[in-house]
């Protein structure tokens, strides 16, 4: 919100995706198919344990989906979902393309997947970034906050490196939640870590203790909704009013004609993580700590704000309207730029480096001025750090990094010093603090749709005022210049990039600035200046104190840039002041003769911090020719003056000669002799000034190529352990599921020995090679096995079965995957009911046989004994001189009869078994077999005298006893004679 910082739209295009109630009053209704909070977990390494604690303690019907975005080996089938399904009675599901979000659901995302969400639908994208640089948890936080807004919520576990840092942001822009764990409790406390440091972070705490907070906070009203502060309310506004107070009178910062609806949804968010109902009673505790006054003022400042936001802004600037606005600019022109609301700086780096390429494809260099200004001295703080999180990969190209940014330690990326010099960052408020003026660009980015009208037409002339005739004005691209269409022109509609035009009004804005204190960097810098002047008067007087005290000849004390800061003794002989503006430089001083000699002793006292004497110099001076030694040695011995030389003038005697003895010279040497002289010392100095400088050229070339080449790998080394980095990641991953896994594993191993154990069934499995994979201790009592038998094939062993070849069956299983069953017998006597079946895995392939052999000897002696029993009573049953029928109770049907039953009555024995009871009766006795069954059914048996008719029609007056044969009377058995 009104930070003037970059209070950034979350949209990349607010044309057409327009961010909730920033350029309105009201805030967008969610439609009730997502008005639901959807809760998007990041984590990396260490991520597993995290997740496992955090969804233990979740209840499964909270009203919230979750989303976990996890770094997943690309390479590897995630176990994931299956993992944490064990955790939750929610449904735990890997996302599928296109994939609607519900409440009271768990997705995952998979590997080697980008994930984003459009109207509540999970859509699956194609990494196309290096794996080193994919930034999946951010990705979609910043998805999910421009498609949920205030529902979003954003949860950061145990990982290594920033990912999520700037996801953070974005969700906090959109009045969304923000949970991390605390790095205690963290595995990897590298992106805890670093998305505390934003200070955006609403609850810190273990992942075990989240999801209660997080219900507290999901059920409270204001999350759903309901407006809890009404603007046109009277008690509403009074609150307001009050918090305003609050604010102006501990941050100095009047919030009061910003947007209403923009101030009412941060209090209102507050509110909730409070779970405050009422704004009069948030209004008095604002008033009661000095701590929650800092914690909205910081609310209120959220700067959602990255690299080359709006990228297709930033290539119309750079492409077009920049190369045209410089090419009208001389050599020694200075381009000012204005950054109002900078926030953490990425907005003023972005314009330095499209400023940069532009002078450099243009093959022109101008001195570049680029204040960056915000109220938020935290985020002014970062921006004059210039140092960023790994996480701005998703936003500048490799190019851009390699070129701009050095990569520090722990992944972060620092700004080069050739853009930051270009910077200068200052706290200011853009409202009432004077503005920069004569500037090139101003660039006010989504800072106007958070201002009320009331400021919004005060600031405009400001802008108007401050830029040249031909200024560029950039805005965001959801703002307007309202009603001052007199004041810019508009150079590209969509992107809102404006040009100052001429206007009648007045040149200078009616607004009265109080004096504003020179910048902070401004003051340090006068405040460092203050001190180096200081130590630099007190070297000078201890120079001046040393050379006092001695018998030093003529000498001048010079810094590491040549430059004369001290002189002592007459050196007019040796040195004179350089033709032109004043030159301080001893090189440039220095008699003609002296120059390449002098040149070359410093040159070698700054390689080596060595003396350096040369000696026999001739110089000639007001017509005398005079002999001189040269010394220069460096001053080492005082902290303050390390860096100083100091430069000795000693003429030699007996090499001085006066004017008047020039005739006898001249005598002595021809004319033609000096001048022969003079041209081969000339050409001899020619030639080893040239060899200098052709050695000069070559180290530098040695030194340029060997700069590249370490800079090269340099860039090598950073890539492969930023790839290593994300390996490591990924692997930490897939070890920890493994690890799950494994643990899985071992728990069903030790129930499945168990099992084994306990079964009385012998049972072996072979491989495919029919080889001894594992045995249940009954096997032993058949096959003479031991443990250390495993990997033996099976024909190795011979069984106590009779006549059994298992290697055979094995194979003949293998060959036609058809289940064989057998009965078989020890040389014991024992019988096994033995069935070879091939081994499945859960793949359904096939991984060997298992023999199983089912102990049977005892039912087989049953078997054995109920045979003779039945062969027993049905010899009993036959021969017996009664005549015996058995018969169903309930139909009346003949099951079964002697041969004396059918024969007595003159049937054969399908004839009677065919019959019913009553179709024997005759007329006289029917009714008898009913009466029959009653009596046994009262009486447990029954006897009585009956008629029964044989076959040939002739009545037998017969004699009839009836049992039940079993249990339930469904059977009974009569005994029939005839009646005597």
């Amino acid at each position: 919100m009104p930070k003037q910082t970059d209070l950034k739209s979350t949209s990349p295009d607010a044309e057409n995706n327009k961010t909730k109630a920033l350029s309105e009053e009201e805030p967008q209704a969610n439609s009730s198919e997502t008005n639901f909070p959807v809760a998007a977990i990041g984590a990396s390494a260490g991520g597993l344990e995290a997740f496992e604690a955090f969804f233990k303690s979740m209840p499964m019907d909270a009203g919230i989906a979750f989303v976990l975005i996890a770094h997943l080996d690309p390479t590897h089938v995630s176990l994931l979902p299956e993992l944490l399904q064990k955790h939750t009675k929610m449904q735990v599901q890997q996302i599928q393309d296109g994939m609607q979000v519900k409440p009271n659901n768990v997705y995952v995302i998979p590997p080697n997947k980008q994930l984003n969400i459009l109207n509540g639908m999970l859509v699956l994208l194609e990494i196309t970034q290096p794996r080193a640089t994919n930034l999946p948890i951010d990705s979609f936080f910043r998805s999910l906050a421009e498609d949920h807004g205030n529902n979003s919520i954003g949860i950061i576990l145990s990982g290594t490196g920033t990912d999520g840092t700037i996801g953070v942001k974005a969700i906090k822009g959109a009045v969304g939640m923000v949970m991390v764990q605390d790095e205690a409790s963290a595995k990897y406390d590298g992106m805890p870590h670093s998305a505390i440091s934003t200070g955006l972070a609403d609850y810190i705490m273990p992942p075990e203790k989240m999801p209660k907070q997080l219900i507290k906070y999901t059920s409270h009203a204001a999350f759903n909704g309901e407006r809890v502060i009404t603007p046109s309310e009277v008690s509403s506004l009074n609150a307001l009013q009050k918090i305003y107070i609050s604010l102006r009178s501990k941050t100095d910062h009047d919030f009061s004609l910003y947007k209403k609806n923009t101030i009412c949804r941060r209090i209102e968010r507050r509110m909730n993580v409070h779970q405050i109902d009422n704004i009069n009673d948030y209004a008095e505790y604002i008033q009661q700590s000095e701590r929650e006054v800092s914690i909205l003022f910081k609310e209120l400042l959220i700067g959602v704000t990255n690299f080359f936001r709006d990228a297709a802004a930033f290539d119309g600037l750079r492409d077009e309207y920049l190369p045209n606005m410089l090419a009208k600019k001389s050599d020694d022109d200075t381009i000012r730029v204005w950054v109002t609301g900078c926030s953490s700086g990425e907005e003023a780096y972005s314009l330095a480096i499209i400023l940069q390429e532009c002078m450099y494809d243009m093959s022109r260099h101008f001195n570049v001025q680029i204040f960056g200004t915000d109220i938020d001295k935290d985020a002014i703080n970062v921006a004059r750090s210039g140092v960023y999180p790994q996480s701005i990969e998703a936003d500048v190209s490799v190019e851009r990094l390699n070129r701009y940014f050095n990569k520090e330690e722990g992944g972060f990326y620092r700004i080069k010093k050739s853009i930051r010099e270009m910077l200068v960052f200052a706290p200011q408020n853009v409202i009432k603090d004077p503005p920069f003026t004569k500037l090139d660009i101003l660039s006010c980015r989504n800072l106007l749709i958070y201002l009320g009208p009331e400021l919004q037409k005060k600031l405009l002339p400001i802008f108007h005022y401050s830029l040249k005739s031909d200024g560029i004005l950039f805005l965001g691209s959801s703002e307007t210049i309202g009603q001052s269409s007199e004041l810019f022109h508009i150079l590209d509609k969509k992107w809102k990039i404006f040009n100052r035009q001429h206007s009648s009004q007045p040149n200078r804005p009616a607004l009265n600035f109080p004096a504003s204190p020179l910048p902070v960097e401004q003051t340090q810098s006068m405040f460092s200046d203050k001190i180096r002047i200081a130590e630099e008067i007190s070297a000078l007087q201890l120079v001046e104190s040393i050379l006092q005290q001695s018998n030093m000849p003529p000498c001048a004390i010079i810094d590491d840039a040549s430059n004369v800061i001290y002189i002592h003794g007459r050196i007019g002989n040796y040195l004179e002041p350089a033709e032109g503006r004043i030159n301080f430089n001893i090189l440039e001083m220095a008699r003609e003769n002296l120059r390449a000699s002098l040149t070359n002793a410093i040159r070698k006292v700054t390689l080596h911090k060595q003396e350096v004497v040369q000696k026999d110099l001739q110089l000639e001076v007001g017509g005398h020719r005079i002999g001189i030694d040269i010394t220069v040695k460096p001053i080492l011995e005082q902290t303050a003056m390390r860096g100083l030389m100091m430069v000795l003038f000693q003429e030699t005697i007996g090499h001085s000669t006066k004017g008047k003895s020039k005739p006898n010279i001249v005598k002595k040497r021809s004319s033609g002799k000096i001048t022969e002289d003079i041209e081969r010392e000339l050409q001899f100095t020619r030639e080893n000034l040239q060899t200098t400088i052709e050695e000069l050229e070559t180290s530098n070339e040695e030194l340029q190529s060997t700069n590249e080449e370490l800079q090269s790998t340099n860039e090598e080394m950073e890539t492969s352990k930023e790839e290593l980095q994300s390996l490591n990641e990924e692997s930490s991953t897939v070890n920890a599921e493994l690890q799950s896994r494994i643990d899985e594993l071992s728990k069903a191993n030790d129930d499945m020995k168990n099992l084994l154990d306990s079964t009385n069934i012998a049972t072996v499995f072979l491989d495919t090679e029919l080889c001894i994979r594992r045995f249940t201790p009954k096997a032993i009592d058949i096959i003479p096995l031991s443990p250390t038998d495993s990997g033996r094939p099976i024909k190795h062993f011979a069984t106590s079965l009779v006549d059994v070849d298992l290697d055979k069956y094995g194979r003949e299983v293998l060959l036609d995957l058809v289940v064989k069953e057998i009965e078989v017998k020890s040389q014991r006597g024992e019988f096994y009911n033995m069935k070879i079946r091939p081994y499945r895995t859960t793949n359904n392939v096939i991984d060997g046989v298992t023999i199983t052999l089912e102990d049977i000897t005892q039912s087989k002696e049953l078997d054995t004994a109920r045979k003779e029993n039945e062969e027993r009573f049905s010899l009993l049953f036959e021969m017996s001189s009664d005549s015996i029928v058995l018969i169903d109770a309930t139909s009346g049907l003949i099951t079964e009869a002697n041969r004396n039953a059918y024969k007595l009555l003159g049937y054969s024995r399908d004839e009677f078994l065919s019959m019913n009871m009553t179709n024997l009766e005759n007329t006289d006795s029917a009714g008898d077999f009913v009466a029959l069954k009653d009596s046994i059914a009262a009486n447990g048996s029954g006897s009585f005298c009956t008629n029964l008719q044989a076959k040939s029609g002739q009545v037998h007056p017969i004699q009839i006893v009836a049992r039940p044969l079993s249990l339930n009377n469904k059977l009974f058995i009569l005994s029939i004679w005839k009646d005597s």
